[in-house]
């Protein structure tokens, strides 16, 4: 099978922005209790913290992590997590029917996100909550001493602001299963006075709007319409959130899921600019796919868990081979929507949904997810190139052509990376024709291939991952590259480059 991607220096999807590449923890499962944070494991740091588990979130290169919610969020008093540990309650979770004992709240999240070299998006209840307790959280987040919530900060630990820059408004709000759920025009109202508020305490800050949790919601479409209506002008973001799993053990079927969050995308991108026609506005807003990722393998062992437990075993979805070459095709979507998707969150970081799993007293591991992200959050750095693929295709029940070669280049100053996806079971002659490029050397060659689809990698085995090939040639002008791609397989190509 022969495919080709061809690119051009000046044919750009837009500049990658670095939160691209954020995650998640959310106050659930063994995310935060049992994940970051195990005082007794033997790399605990003096806070409680696994120095093994921030090695691996370091690996990552997170820029971003959205906290502490997810449906957690709106039953949340942020309050309950400030002060001394002794003193804050436990608390009933309704979302996940857990029992939360806040040991961990702000000041330590921010501590570990400043030992994880990433930043938080924190989001405030929009549920149980509203306009008094988000602007109170700002004012504790980010004003100077001098004002109550602010020395009460002080009083706490944090002389110095926290200096919070992005700010979700609520979560999932259009779902019946949200504490607080509302109706579009309820929510976009309190949604726009809440965003108002919030900058009127600091005017620094970025916020993000509840879109739809899913597109397969009955509401899709109208809910972002009419919430935009309301708060198009006090917002810059608008989220998005989408999953996906293998319930039929379709192969074919799975590999085209990112087809579907490409349409998302789009259409989403299209409600958005129709509003902004509609009311005149010379103000763009960009998207914020702040949950996104594979689950289904957890669901039947969850209905097991007993309730009112301290951080249960939930949502803990062990992936495989197949997982990793979807997820690979996620993050190439992705990119290619980088004009206009500038914050994303793989959701979540640890043992919930995770790319990084840990076991107690025990070590800390890497799912096969976990490589696909990271070569993409460590490469993928500069500007994606606008791809034209030449590839045969494939039909499933949803698209009548799913090509068989996923694919993208990023260039930056040092380099061309390109990601590729085979999704054929059959080797492919893969070449990429630069127009006004020229390669120099080819820095790195690794592939993800060769597994069987449901192999898993665990605390004892973790073979699952890419690994180095000399499999490739660069011909002689330099002005192809062509490789061979392992059937069923995450590639990428480092190359470096001659822009003149």
């Amino acid at each position: 099978m022969k495919a080709r991607l061809s690119i051009h220096s000046k044919y750009q999807v837009g500049k990658i922005d670095n939160r691209l590449y954020g995650s998640f923890i959310e106050h659930m499962g063994r995310a935060v209790y049992g994940g970051i944070y195990e005082p007794h494991h033997s790399t605990a740091d003096e806070q409680g913290f696994r120095q093994d588990v921030l090695e691996l979130v370091k690996e990552l290169k997170v820029p971003l992590v959205r906290y502490p919610g997810g449906n957690f969020l709106s039953g949340y008093n942020w309050e309950d997590g400030i002060g001394p540990k002794e003193k804050r309650p436990h608390r009933l979770d309704l979302a996940w029917r857990t029992i939360e004992t806040n040991q961990i709240g702000i000041h330590e999240f921010y501590e570990w996100s400043m030992k994880a070299d990433t930043e938080i998006n924190m989001a405030v209840n929009l549920g149980t909550k509203g306009i008094d307790s988000a602007r109170n959280l700002v004012e504790y987040c980010n004003s100077p001493i001098g004002t109550y919530w602010s020395d009460k900060r002080a009083d706490n630990g944090h002389k110095k602001p926290f200096g919070i820059k992005t700010w979700c408004l609520g979560n999932e709000m259009d779902g019946p299963w949200q504490i607080g759920h509302k109706t579009a025009d309820e929510y976009g109202r309190l949604a726009a006075e809440t965003a108002k508020a919030m900058r009127w305490v600091d005017d620094s800050i970025e916020l993000v709007l509840c879109g739809s949790s899913s597109s397969s919601m009955p509401t899709f479409g109208s809910w972002e319409l009419t919430v935009l209506e309301h708060a198009y002008e006090e917002v810059d973001y608008l989220s998005l959130h989408q999953y996906y799993g293998n319930q039929e053990n379709d192969l074919a079927h799975y590999l085209a899921r990112s087809l579907d969050m490409d349409q998302f995308i789009s259409g989403v991108v299209a409600m958005c600019d129709a509003i902004k026609a509609k009311k005149k506005s010379k103000k763009q807003i960009n998207l914020s796919f702040d949950e996104w990722n594979i689950w289904y393998h957890s669901n039947e062992s969850d209905k097991a868990i007993a309730p009112w437990e301290v951080a249960p075993p939930i949502l803990e979805d062990h992936y495989n081979f197949e997982d990793a070459l979807l997820l690979g095709c996620l993050l190439i979507t992705l990119l290619k929507h980088s004009d206009r998707v500038k914050i994303a969150c793989l959701a979540q970081l640890v043992n919930v949904i995770a790319p990084i799993m840990t076991t107690q007293d025990g070590p800390a591991y890497r799912q096969t997810i976990f490589y696909p992200f990271m070569q993409v959050a460590t490469y993928g750095k500069g500007t994606a190139l606008t791809p034209v693929v030449t590839s045969e295709s494939y039909a499933t029940c949803d698209f009548e052509a799913v090509p068989y070669l996923e694919s993208i280049a990023v260039l930056n100053q040092e380099e061309l990376v390109i990601f590729a996806v085979n999704r054929s079971q059959e080797v492919m002659d893969f070449e990429v024709m630069l127009e006004d490029l020229s390669i120099t050397k080819v820095v790195e060659f690794s592939q993800m291939s060769g597994f069987d689809i449901k192999q898993v990698n665990s605390e004892a085995n973790h073979k699952v991952k890419p690994e180095g090939s000399n499999d490739f040639e660069v011909a002689g002008d330099s002005k192809k590259l062509s490789a061979s791609l392992a059937p069923l397989s995450w590639n990428m190509i480092r190359c470096a480059v001659n822009k003149k």
